[in-house]
């Protein structure tokens, strides 16, 4: 087996094309094939070495290796030409100045029948397309199907100035490379009837064909930038786990047990198949993206995603902060605005201020707090702390949230932090009573 992924290096990666590369990667590792890996960089003004990189990148992130390549399409032109000029030789093709207009007509006149031309020895070069029988596309996913020749244009294989169209440079490059699966998206269902043409005139083999049902939004439209995400460095800048966003995207249009969400990579290598993925257009959901990655992110071992922390913030010593906050966070990217008060201190937030310290009871039950953590004996744990603040609700005959939301606001700025009892336990005795005492005097904390 040999599998291609042939991305055109034209802007960040797209979640479809990212599916597309992670679907065959997959076939190919669990059945001991090759994934050859080709930049189809014909467009010359947007291939840009960049571009380029930016999808090294994002295979590179997502784990996704391949055996061959990268092979650059540019780099074939002459042997795309050599191509062109053997059909010409053969009989299989011609050239002809025919445009849209001629095109248009000639359809009108023959009641919609595909377009034939005349060899003109000049102009675009053109496939002779049978006029009788059918091509027939075999689909692992979408079953058989079959095309009227006669309704199929004799099809544009090389542009008047000789270089060659897309259809022509992919059936050559994957003949050449030798490749025994296609695995793409649906959107380039209807060009293959016209590759299986080519390769029919060019004596190459047809590969096995499956095309991947389309990415959709929840709204049912295709998946663009108002979904949110749309590629793969969206992904990684918004804090997501590569290993989260993979078993995501398998799971977008495959499915081998209903009721296990969550595979290993070694797993999706064992399990995936052709014949598992659906036909129909699948849902791309960041929120339920999100709960995924909530789960790898929880699971992961502290030491290691302090360590991606680290990287993202590019901030050291936050190993205590991360301990209590992994329960909190669902994305990389909610660690900092969660605890970043541990060590820039609480932000100046005069409304959250005045909502909850100036509210009445506020500043009662500040005080309060204050002396209670002052009393608290060695050693300053979690658990005496919790102590101490329980009391002090207990004797103000309130409830424990009246208490605890003034001190949270004390000291972090704002009413969202990690568990009040952690919050209190990391800071410490002296920063925290010193930033309770900045409150209370009316001055940001510390």
């Amino acid at each position: 087996m040999r599998v291609r992924f042939p991305p055109s290096p034209t802007g960040a990666l797209h979640i479809g094309n990212a599916r597309t590369a992670l679907y065959n990667w997959l076939l190919a590792r669990g059945q001991g094939g090759q994934l050859v890996l080709r930049i189809e960089d014909t467009d010359r003004e947007r291939s840009t070495p960049e571009n380029v990189q930016t999808i090294f990148d994002a295979l590179e992130w997502l784990g996704i290796d391949w055996d061959e390549g990268p092979i650059y399409q540019s780099a074939n032109a002459d042997r795309h030409a050599e191509v062109v000029q053997q059909l010409v030789d053969a009989g299989h093709a011609y050239r002809s100045t025919a445009g849209p207009d001629e095109v248009k007509a000639f359809k009108e006149q023959h009641g919609n029948r595909g377009f034939r031309g005349e060899d003109e020895g000049t102009g675009a070069t053109r496939l002779r397309v049978p006029d009788e029988g059918v091509t027939v596309v075999q689909d692992v996913i979408r079953g058989e199907t079959e095309f009227e020749n006669a309704l199929l244009d004799d099809l544009v294989v090389a542009r008047a100035d000789g270089t060659p169209v897309y259809h022509l440079a992919v059936v050559v490059d994957d003949a050449d490379a030798g490749i025994t699966h296609v695995v793409r998206g649906a959107d380039h269902y209807s060009n293959t009837p016209k590759q299986i043409l080519i390769q029919k005139a060019i004596g190459a083999e047809t590969p096995i064909y499956a095309h991947l049902p389309l990415l959709h939004g929840p709204d049912g439209k295709k998946l663009s930038k108002r979904h949110g995400a749309a590629s793969v460095q969206d992904l990684r800048e918004a804090g997501y786990l590569p290993e989260a966003v993979l078993n995501y995207l398998a799971l977008l249009g495959w499915g081998y047990d209903e009721s296990t969400e969550f595979h290993s990579i070694e797993e999706l290598q064992q399990r995936f198949s052709l014949e598992r993925v659906s036909k129909s257009p699948a849902v791309f959901d960041e929120n339920k993206l999100r709960y995924m990655n909530g789960r790898y992110l929880r699971s992961l071992d502290v030491d290691d995603l302090t360590a991606r922390l680290e990287r993202l913030t590019g901030r050291s010593g936050l190993r205590r902060a991360v301990t209590i906050s992994q329960d909190k966070i669902s994305t990389l990217t909610e660690f900092w605005p969660l605890t970043h008060f541990f060590f820039d201190g609480p932000v100046d937030d005069p409304a959250a201020r005045e909502r909850v310290i100036e509210a009445p009871g506020g500043r009662e039950a500040l005080m309060h707090a204050r002396s209670a953590l002052a009393e608290v004996p060695e050693p300053w744990t979690e658990e005496n702390v919790q102590v101490a603040l329980d009391a002090a609700a207990e004797r103000l005959g309130v409830k424990r949230k009246q208490v605890f939301q003034p001190l949270r606001v004390a000291l972090t700025g704002t009413t969202v932090s990690p568990g009040i009892f952690e919050t209190v336990a990391l800071l410490g005795r002296d920063e925290t009573l010193a930033r309770v005492d900045h409150a209370l005097n009316g001055r940001k904390g510390t």
